[in-house]
């Protein structure tokens, strides 16, 4: 069975070690305890709308990025397919790739631009 916070928790914690951050440096700059923030990363505390856009605030990273993923593990997890794409309006958000780059997720599947 999929949980929810978990796989929420997966993401943040994926994005944070990407940026090579420490939980210390995340939870300073969300304003929300190191503990915590811990709990949320393993799934064990649900995180509200409002500490989850502080969390993605404090990470750069905008909470539908963070939501599209979360939604993407739910759907495979469902076997449903998930599109390898970002939309063209997201895409514009975040810039366009340089020289033949693609975006990346977790797990290394490349996202590439639409439109």
């Amino acid at each position: 069975m999929v949980v929810l916070r978990r796989e929420i928790g997966d993401v943040l914690r994926d994005a944070r070690q990407r940026q090579g951050r420490t939980l210390r440096e995340v939870s300073s700059a969300a304003r929300v305890s190191l503990g915590y923030l811990s709990e949320v990363e393993r799934g064990q505390k649900e995180a509200s709308s409002e500490l989850l856009a502080s969390i993605c605030e404090a990470l750069d990273v905008a909470m539908s990025v963070v939501l599209r993923e979360v939604s993407d593990r739910v759907a495979v997890a469902e076997g449903l397919t998930v599109p390898d794409t970002v939309p063209a309006d997201l895409a514009a958000g975040w810039g366009r790739p340089r020289g033949g780059e693609t975006w990346t997720r977790s797990g290394g599947s490349a996202l590439a631009p639409v439109g």
